[in-house]
């Protein structure tokens, strides 16, 4: 029998060895082969082949037992009995072949592996006669990785991994393990200390404050074919987009995924939203992060319930016809210890120079992009969400944080890239990467940037050296416009230039205008009390401003409880001031905002050439006042819309405009009609042009007026 070293027996006891199937299972040993396993304290240890020959095994050292056999068996189980007379009868984890194999590690280390969820991570496996999870990890600085969880009460010596070589993978499969299975890795560092640590590609982790990871198959059946083929065909750019932005646990409190299926597709169908976006979603520790500091990437927060409950919400939606457009948070992660942070003893996943690799501002980590299996991480995980959970859109958090190496840094404090410039260049190529692989894979998705600089061709494609998003939030947009609104009337005439500025540029990008979840907290307060005047006057300041964003060239996003108008900041804590649609004025401004939604939809010239300057106009002539801003939208049949907005706070009398066309124009939008809450002043009737296509009008006081060419076709 070919003698083992007594250290490297005593390491693989101690389940300290790289490489314990080099010592454990069945290997040839001359003519005949030598089965080795570990059971400590054992009594008796016997190998039962599949045909039933029975070989007992002899104890070498440290719990180390093992015999020879002269044929070797296809399969065998190990029987184990100890001094109490109890025992147990498994297979032998040691006798299985790597779950992995050369093309995934080498696609691994070259980042490539665009399914990397399939190979890393608890995946449960059915080979022939033995079920059970396959762990692999990526640990490159470790000295030893076992695989620890209840199935082997927390104590991973008899699961040590085997070290996939330069890859820096380590794997194991264990039979006989299924669902519902709680794991974490425990990492022998460089330094010889043994840390835990959840799974970084863990599919479903435990409920928060908990930690650990769960092992999970999804058995769900989805509904929505026709969605997705629908989806393929269709240019996001070109189409409808009016997003209803949540976070799911205040939202409903208590109200799982699928608890909230029925209340949010009622809600969200009423008032004609086209999508919802959810804050994130990934799995996160610290509730008040709102889930924008992730510890599984690969894990649906269980805080709603399983993974496939997330599959059900979302099917769901799209049967009613409403897409899903998912926070990520690419940009940071939390240093929680039991996570990414160090996570083999060394930095791994962070970039190890602090001047690259931590955020001061938000006392996180930021990813070391130009490391492959890092951006490899990353951009599968993207892919994940829309393959695993059919998202048809990203929306990718703190993008500037990403582009620049001196974000919120001082002199001193930042690195320069190689050309001497503040550009992060390795996240540049990766974001570069995420988007052009994604919309490779998912035609018909939106990956959408949250930047708020004015670094250029963030959606111009990649091919053109751009960044390829297909959308970008217009922040300067939403900053310039909020001061405006929230001036007294009597002062925006001189102010007129924070409106009519966003014109200049709202063409260089393909833009969504939002009013997000960053504009309702931190002392901000809320839409609604961010508008002056009265209670009256809040409201119609709330309905002319819609009115004009809706109208505005780009996509429209706005955060839940501004579309009744929530008095009170909102709070991650605590559930919406749904008792406010008790109140007339506030149910009525509700209404109002379905009918935005209805009547944006119905009329292809707001929506179709949103990123087209040519089917855009200002509108002027000789009534020209500072308080009024109106232009038109055409569609690709020439259909027009017109949009005009009264900011000042009395009604506006025989105002003469000039509009794109002569003939007859309908009124299809008044925001102060008196059914939102308006005093009605307005053009029911309609208005007609002269021959040098100029209309008197009458301008509702806070209101905003969309008037329709008669002889449009409807989009």
């Amino acid at each position: 029998m070919t003698a083992v070293a007594d250290s490297v027996l005593d390491a693989v006891a101690a389940g300290a060895y790289h490489a314990p199937h080099d010592v454990l299972g069945l290997h040839p040993d001359g003519d005949t082969w030598t089965v080795r396993v570990r059971r400590p304290l054992a009594h008796s240890v016997t190998v039962i082949t599949e045909s039933g020959d029975r070989v007992d095994l002899t104890h070498r050292r440290s719990g180390i037992w093992e015999a020879r056999v002269d044929v070797a068996p296809e399969s065998y189980r190990i029987e184990t009995l100890y001094d109490d007379g109890g025992g147990f009868t498994e297979d032998d984890p040691y006798r299985h072949l790597p779950t992995l194999g050369d093309i995934d590690l080498h696609l691994i280390r070259e980042g490539r592996h665009e399914q990397l969820w399939t190979v890393l991570g608890a995946r449960v496996r059915h080979f022939p006669g033995a079920d059970g999870v396959s762990f692999a990890v990526w640990a490159p600085n470790a000295r030893a990785v076992r695989v620890v969880g209840d199935f082997n009460g927390w104590d991973g010596r008899g699961h040590a991994m085997r070290s996939l070589g330069s890859s820096g993978i380590w794997e194991l499969f264990v039979p006989g393990v299924g669902t519902g299975v709680t794991y974490k890795y425990e990492i022998l560092t460089p330094d010889g200390q043994w840390i835990l640590k959840a799974d970084p590609m863990a599919l479903r982790a435990e409920v928060p404050p908990a930690t650990a990871s769960v092992v999970t198959e999804s058995a769900y059946e989805w509904n929505d074919g026709a969605w997705m083929t629908d989806r393929a065909t269709r240019t996001p750019l070109d189409q409808p987009m009016s997003t209803y932005e949540l976070h799911l646990g205040s939202w409903r409190p208590g109200a799982g995924y699928r608890d909230v299926a029925d209340p949010l597709i009622d809600y969200v169908t009423a008032l004609g939203f086209t999508h919802v976006e959810f804050l994130p979603l990934a799995e996160h520790p610290f509730g008040g992060s709102w889930g924008y500091q992730v510890s599984g990437y690969y894990a649906p927060t269980s805080r709603f319930g399983t993974p496939d409950d997330l599959r059900y919400l979302i099917d769901r939606l799209h049967q009613a016809g409403i897409g899903v457009i998912m926070d990520w948070v690419p940009g940071h992660f939390p240093k929680d210890a039991f996570a990414l942070a160090r996570f083999d003893g060394r930095p791994l996943y962070e970039h190890p120079d602090p001047r690259r690799g931590e955020h001061k501002d938000w006392g996180t980590l930021i990813f070391d992009y130009g490391r492959n299996e890092v951006r490899n991480f990353l951009v599968a995980n993207a892919l994940y969400w829309f393959e695993e959970f059919h998202v048809d859109g990203l929306r990718v958090d703190a993008v500037a944080s990403m582009l620049y190496l001196d974000y919120s840094r001082e002199a001193g404090e930042w690195e320069p890239n190689i050309h001497g410039g503040r550009e992060n260049l390795e996240a540049i190529r990766f974001l570069q990467e995420v988007n052009a692989t994604s919309y490779k894979r998912y035609p018909g998705i939106a990956m959408i940037a949250e930047e708020s600089t004015s670094y250029p061709g963030v959606t111009a494609p990649t091919d053109h050296g751009g960044l390829g998003f297909g959308f970008k939030w217009n922040m300067g947009w939403m900053n310039d416009s909020l001061v405006y609104i929230s001036r007294d009337p009597m002062y925006r005439a001189h102010h007129d230039g924070e409106l009519s500025f966003s014109f200049v540029y709202a063409f260089s990008e393909n833009f969504v205008l939002p009013i997000s979840h960053d504009e309702v907290v931190h002392g901000k307060g809320t839409l609604f009390t961010r508008m002056p005047g009265d209670h009256w006057q809040k409201l119609a300041n709330m309905r002319v401003f819609l009115a004009y964003m809706w109208g505005h060239p780009g996509k429209q996003l706005l955060f839940m409880g501004q579309e009744f108008g929530q008095m009170s900041e909102w709070s991650e804590s605590r559930s919406l001031d749904w008792w406010m649609l008790d109140q007339p004025p506030h149910q009525q401004l509700h209404g109002f905002v379905g009918a935005l939604n209805h009547a944006y939809r119905d009329n292809a010239p707001l929506w179709s050439r949103d990123s087209d300057p040519d089917a855009f106009t200002r509108l002027g002539g000789p009534s020209w006042n500072p308080n009024v801003v109106a232009f038109a939208r055409r569609d690709h049949h020439g259909n027009v819309v017109a949009v005009i907005a009264n900011f000042s706070g009395v009604p506006i009398h025989d105002y003469r405009l000039a509009l794109p066309e002569r003939g007859r124009w309908r009124e299809i939008l008044n925001s102060d009609a008196q059914e939102y809450g308006g005093s009605g002043v307005g053009n029911l009737g309609g208005v007609e042009t002269d021959d040098r296509a100029e209309a008197t009008l009458v301008l509702p006081p806070l209101g905003a007026l969309w008037l329709s060419h008669e002889h449009d076709v409807r989009g």
